[in-house]
C-alpha cells in the first residue's frame, strides 16, 4: 500500500491522477499546508524540503511530483512512450520543462496576482509573461498531436494537467482559453477520464483549511516574518 502525502494543490493532484489511472492501492494522507503540517518533524523526515507531494512505497520514499510520476511509471510500466532513445529524450525533456518552467512560473504568477502585497507591478508582469510564454510553448506543441508525446497519453500529460486546471487563476480569467484552445481540448479530455474524476474527489475525503488568513500567510510565506 503506497502512502500518498498530499494536498489539493496542482503538484499533488497530478500524482493522484496517476495513482487512479494505474489502479494502484494507496492511502491518501492529508498534509494541510495552511496549518503548517508540512513542517512537522515526521513529514520533514520524508521530504526535507517540507512540500507535498511525497510517497512512501515500501523501502522507497520519493518526493517532488514529477520524480514521483517517473518512479511510478517505471515501476508499473504504465503511461510511458515507446522504448527508444528518441522517445525517452522527449519524455524527459517535456517532463522537466513542466517541472522547471511551467510549474514554478505559474506558481509565482498566482502568488503575485492573488497574494503578494503592493507594490507588485513589476513582479506580476514578469511572472505572468513567463507563465503565459511557457503555456504558449505547450499550446503550439499540441497543435498537431493529441498528447504531449504524440498519440499516447503519458505521465507528461498528467504533469501538465496538474497545473492546466489552474490556468485561469494563473493568467487572470477564463478568457485565456481563447488563446489556448489546444490546451483546453487536452484539459477537457483528461477531466472527463474516470481516473481524473476519482482524483478530484479526494477533496471530499479530508478537510483542508480554506481560509488564507494571517496565520496561514505566516506559515506559507515565512519570508514575511520579521527576523528576530
Amino acid at each position: 500500500m503506497i502512502q500518498f502525502y498530499y494536498s489539493l494543490a496542482p503538484n499533488p493532484m497530478k500524482v493522484a491522477l496517476f495513482l487512479e489511472e494505474a489502479g494502484l492501492p494507496y492511502e491518501p494522507i492529508p498534509v494541510d499546508t495552511r496549518t503548517g503540517a508540512q513542517f512537522d518533524a515526521a513529514f520533514v523526515a520524508l521530504n526535507p524540503n517540507g512540500k507535498v507531494p511525497c510517497i512512501v512505497d515500501g523501502d522507497a520514499t520519493v518526493f517532488d511530483s514529477n520524480a514521483i510520476l517517473l518512479y511510478l511509471a517505471e515501476k508499473t510500466g504504465r503511461f510511458l512512450p515507446e522504448s527508444s532513445p528518441a522517445a525517452r529524450g522527449d519524455l524527459l525533456s517535456w517532463l522537466m520543462f513542466v517541472a522547471t518552467g511551467v510549474g514554478p512560473f505559474s506558481g509565482q504568477a498566482v502568488h503575485f496576482r492573488h497574494v503578494a502585497p503592493e507594490p507588485k507591478d513589476y513582479a506580476l508582469t514578469r511572472y505572468s509573461f513567463e507563465a503565459e510564454r511557457h503555456w504558449g510553448i505547450l499550446e503550439a506543441h499540441l497543435a498537431d498531436r493529441p498528447y504531449m508525446l504524440g498519440d499516447t497519453y503519458t505521465i507528461v500529460d498528467m504533469s501538465v494537467w496538474g497545473w492546466l486546471r489552474m490556468v485561469p487563476r494563473v493568467l487572470g480569467g477564463d478568457e485565456v482559453w481563447s488563446r489556448l484552445p489546444n490546451l483546453k481540448r487536452l484539459l477537457d479530455e483528461i477531466n472527463a477520464r474516470p481516473a481524473a474524476i476519482r482524483a478530484l474527489a479526494l477533496k471530499d475525503r479530508h478537510v483542508f483549511k480554506a481560509e488564507m488568513d494571517d496565520a496561514a500567510r505566516r506559515i506559507m510565506f515565512r519570508h514575511t516574518i520579521p527576523a528576530t
